[in-house]
Formats: structure tokens, C-alpha cells, sequence
């Protein structure tokens, strides 16, 4: 195997014409040199050198391995200086993948804050759900995810939005569905950079018999309710909420987009139950926000978190990111 430190002693010798110059040039013995370039000659199992009166000079072995050895150690340079660039956070880069209600409230500040230190990261984002969004940050499409989950069932798994009265296959079809979201939640082979625990917040028509109350609303309360459902995860989670206060809702309406969800609540078409983060970047006009808690007593919240790989995770710039979006998830 060719190794760079010979293709430096053979580059000297060819410059300077001797074993000894070249060992003065390089900071070394002459010894050294000959022993390196005795052992470049054997893995390439050829002459490199001719030793002309008191000189020497390259065999056309030599000046071949030469020719290929000036851009070979140019482009090691240049990989030197890029690494210590991005190890300095004067350059390099991170991809984020996130859902919504992040992408829109505590990305952007995370994002401008590295900017502003760091001008030389860039910084790039999608948008995703969990689970779909670990599985690119396990596929190596991204550097940082950011996701969340719900507190999970006794038995661990999340429960499906309910198929009372479907055919077989959409029921399989819930199970399924239930399955990956249970396995987008396993983040032990996961750095966890935990951000914000986002409280549930409860969403009612303005004119609701509960609207404008100063207490909590307990889920209970709601049984009757008509019911307006997010993503395939929440609408899992309110499912298992609303099964440990006694009752299955009436979801007669799902959506992923919130702006959606306030709309059908404000028309009086049913009431639903957000992350406040959602509320952050939406207009809630014309309903009324409460807070809500479990049938335990406990308010209702979903765990909001940063994602990376081990090895990421000592990348500067990576390191630097989870940093910054922890600093704005504090605000």
C-alpha cells in the first residue's frame, strides 16, 4: 500500500536530488528517508530512484508515481484544510428534518442564532413526521430530527384511531399503522436532546357550554363531543386519552394541517385537542382554548426532542445545532 508520508519523501528527493537534502527539508534523518523510500520501492515493486555519479534521479517508475503523487497530496491538503474548516465551525453543514409546529417555532430561532455566530454553516431543513422522519436520519438523509411522542399504552404500544364498524382490511389497516408508529418511537440506538415538554391544549367552539371557563376542562367532560383529529399520531394518542376517561371519540374529522383543525372547530363542527406549539404559528380566531387534563389529573403533554446518530454527535457543527435549539426551546 502507497501512504502519503512516502509520496512526500519521494517528492522531496526528486526535489532536492539526494537522500540527504531531502532528510534537511523534511526534519529528518537520512537514514529515515532511506528506509521510507525503500519501503515505497517494495510496495510498488519497482526501482524509484537511480543513483547517477553523486546525485540521483527519478526512474521513469519514478516520475510516473510522481506525476500521480503532486495531486494526490494536493488533494490531501485540501481535504486537511476543509476538515480543519469544518472542525473549526468555519464551514460544513446540517440537515434538519422536523414536523411543523417545530419547523414553524423554535427552528427558525435556533437557526438565526448559528447564523449569526457561525456564518460558515449551512443549515438546511425538510419536513417530516415521525416515524418518517427517523428513518432519514437513520438513512443517512438528514443529521438532526426533530420529533416527538405521546406517553405510550401499559402494553407499550400506541393505539390505533378507532375502526368500529370498517371493513377487516381497514382494521389491519389501523393495526399496521399502530405498529409503526409504536416502532418510530424506540430511540435507543438514538442521542436524545430533549427540548420542551408541549402541552395539550384544548380547542372548543366559541359558544361551548365549557368555553371561557377558569379551570381546566377534564376529558371526561367532553364525552358526547363531536371530535376533530390531527396527524395519525395524535389522532392514536387522543384515542388512548379519551379510553382511559371512559369513553371512544367520535372523530368526525381528521386533518394535518391545524389551521384546518381551528377553522372546523371555530365553525362549531366539533372540538379537538392541539400541542400549544401548534397554536403558536396558527390564528385561533373564534374558538376558545382550554386547558385540558387527563383522566389522572396530570395536564395532558407530548414530548418534544432533538434526534441525532452517536457519531453525529460529535460533529462541531451538529453539536453546535442541538445546542442552539435547546437554547430555543428554553426562550
Amino acid at each position: 500500500m502507497i501512504e502519503a508520508r512516502h509520496l512526500r519523501v519521494l517528492r522531496a528527493v526528486a526535489r532536492t536530488g539526494s537522500f540527504s537534502a531531502a532528510a534537511r527539508e523534511l526534519g529528518c534523518t537520512q537514514p529515515a528517508i532511506s528506509q521510507q523510500m525503500k519501503a515505497l520501492e517494495k510496495s510498488v515493486d519497482t526501482p524509484l530512484v537511480v543513483r547517477s555519479g553523486r546525485g540521483m534521479q527519478l526512474s521513469e517508475a519514478g516520475r510516473v508515481l510522481l506525476k500521480h503523487a503532486t495531486g494526490i497530496l494536493a488533494g490531501l491538503s485540501a481535504a486537511e484544510e476543509e476538515i480543519a474548516a469544518i472542525a473549526g465551525l468555519r464551514a460544513g453543514r446540517v440537515r434538519l428534518v422536523s414536523f411543523p409546529t417545530a419547523s414553524s417555532t423554535l427552528v427558525p430561532p435556533a437557526v438565526a442564532r448559528l447564523r449569526d455566530s457561525h456564518p460558515g454553516v449551512r443549515v438546511s431543513l425538510v419536513e417530516a413526521e415521525p416515524p418518517e422522519s427517523l428513518a432519514m436520519l437513520r438513512g443517512g438523509e438528514c443529521e438532526i430530527a426533530l420529533a416527538f411522542r405521546y406517553p405510550q399504552s401499559d402494553d407499550g404500544a400506541a393505539l390505533p384511531a378507532p375502526a368500529h364498524g370498517t371493513p377487516r382490511e381497514a382494521r389491519a389497516e389501523a393495526n399496521l399503522e399502530a405498529q409503526q408508529l409504536s416502532a418510530g418511537s424506540d430511540w435507543s440506538d438514538l442521542v436524545v436532546t430533549p427540548l420542551l415538554d408541549d402541552p395539550l391544549v384544548g380547542l372548543l367552539p366559541a359558544a361551548h357550554r365549557l368555553a371561557g371557563r377558569g379551570r381546566p376542562v377534564e376529558l371526561a367532560e367532553l364525552a358526547g363531543e363531536q371530535w376533530i383529529a390531527g396527524c395519525p399520531q395524535c389522532r392514536g394518542h387522543l384515542v388512548e386519552l379519551c379510553a382511559g376517561a371512559g369513553f371512544e371519540p367520535r372523530i368526525d374529522f381528521a386533518t394535518d394541517d391545524y389551521p384546518a383543525v381551528v377553522g372546523l372547530v371555530a365553525a362549531g363542527l366539533g372540538v379537538a385537542v392541539l400541542p400549544r406549539l401548534a397554536l403558536e404559528s396558527v390564528r385561533p380566531d373564534g374558538v376558545s382554548t382550554v386547558p385540558v387534563r387527563t383522566a389522572a389529573g396530570a395536564p395532558a403533554v407530548r414530548q418534544v426532542v432533538a434526534l441525532t446518530l452517536p457519531d453525529l454527535a460529535e460533529v462541531p457543527a451538529v453539536a453546535l445545532m442541538l445546542e442552539r435549539l435547546a437554547g430555543s426551546a428554553g426562550r
